[in-house]
């Protein structure tokens, strides 16, 4: 078998890998918010976000401690901000009727808004180091404290938000899985998640033999391949989601997903001991922390200006617009990525 071609198989298998177990993640943990009576809205926004964004965060520690390839972490994280917020165009278009920007709650624009802020401050903090601007402590970058801190600020201000308005969050529902107990729900969550770890321990090595072999960019693979990959939990769940009604769980889990990404940023670094790891990666990924902060901002004027005209019968023209910088981001990185 040609080296290349056993490559692209092993790259299949973590996608079946993630595939499978992504979904069962997100069912395990729906369980557990049941049984546990804790809101939809946070769910989506806390639970399931960091459970859909656990490839990420095995997929960067094993990048900067094993595969020693600090650009495929960095790809990988501000990837996934960038195909999270694509993966609404794709909502948009299978939800029927209104648009996905009029039916959803005004009270997502708080967690976007963090995003902007976490992904702005991160793509600055890059640019800055491209700069010659680079403080550190020890080996850490000065820009993870702040980010962890505004992480922490956003998960303590989206909780009293949702505390202070919890009749709009809160779904009334039945229960939906009575002969599933929660000591058994937390056993397929444990089993899934040793799935997600094994494969997105794997998926580095992988997205760097791929990149030799295809004679493609890091960048490039990091933040399109192994970013598709490891954002497919999010596109399983969000498109489930919708398709039982749970549109806020849907929306909220991919603003939470961004925000844990950033988090992801800085356990990376702190892992990542020859230095900040913005210090080792292309400022191209800057491209994709302005795209994502783009796309957040058009999504955000969708949720107030509430469009209900469809383009083409298909999509709002705000979805037009994200999956326009999506492409754009994509032909930038695949022409100017190291």
């Amino acid at each position: 078998m040609p080296p290349i071609v056993a490559i692209w198989l092993q790259f299949a298998a973590c996608l079946a890998l993630i595939g499978f177990a992504g979904p069962e993640l997100s069912r395990s943990s729906d369980i557990i918010a049941e049984k546990t009576s804790l809101s939809g809205s946070w769910v989506g926004l806390v639970l399931v976000a960091t459970v859909t964004s656990l490839p990420e965060l095995v997929t960067g520690l094993s990048a900067v401690t094993i595969a020693m390839a600090p650009d495929i972490a960095a790809g990988d994280v501000f990837g996934s901000c960038v195909f999270n917020l694509t993966i609404l165009v794709v909502l948009d278009f299978i939800q029927r009727g209104e648009t996905v920007y009029r039916r959803a709650r005004q009270g997502h624009v708080l967690s976007a808004g963090f995003g902007v802020v976490l992904v702005g401050f991160a793509g600055m903090s890059l640019l800055l180091r491209d700069q010659g601007a680079n403080i550190a402590i020890g080996h850490i970058g000065l820009y993870t404290p702040v980010i962890l801190a505004l992480y922490v600020l956003a998960m303590r201000s989206l909780s009293t938000y949702e505390k202070d308005h919890r009749e709009q969050f809160v779904e009334e529902v039945a229960e939906r899985y009575p002969q599933i107990t929660l000591r058994s729900a937390i056993a397929r969550y444990a089993l899934a998640a040793l799935v997600v770890i094994a494969a997105g321990a794997w998926l580095p090595f992988i997205g760097a033999a791929l990149a030799d072999a295809m004679h493609w960019r890091r960048t490039f693979v990091g933040t399109l391949l192994v970013a598709g990959v490891t954002s497919l939990p999010e596109v399983v769940v969000t498109v489930a989601a919708v398709r039982i009604g749970a549109l806020d769980m849907a929306i909220a889990n991919l603003l939470g997903s961004n925000l844990f990404d950033m988090a992801v940023l800085a356990i990376d670094d702190i892992f990542f001991t020859k230095g900040p790891l913005l210090s080792y990666v292309s400022p191209i990924h800057a491209v994709s922390a302005l795209s994502a902060v783009i796309m957040t901002g058009i999504a955000i004027i969708g949720l107030f200006y509430r469009p209900k005209a469809r383009l083409f019968s298909s999509v709002a023209w705000a979805s037009l617009g994200i999956f326009l910088m999506y492409l754009l981001n994509s032909y930038i990185l695949f022409l100017h990525g190291d």
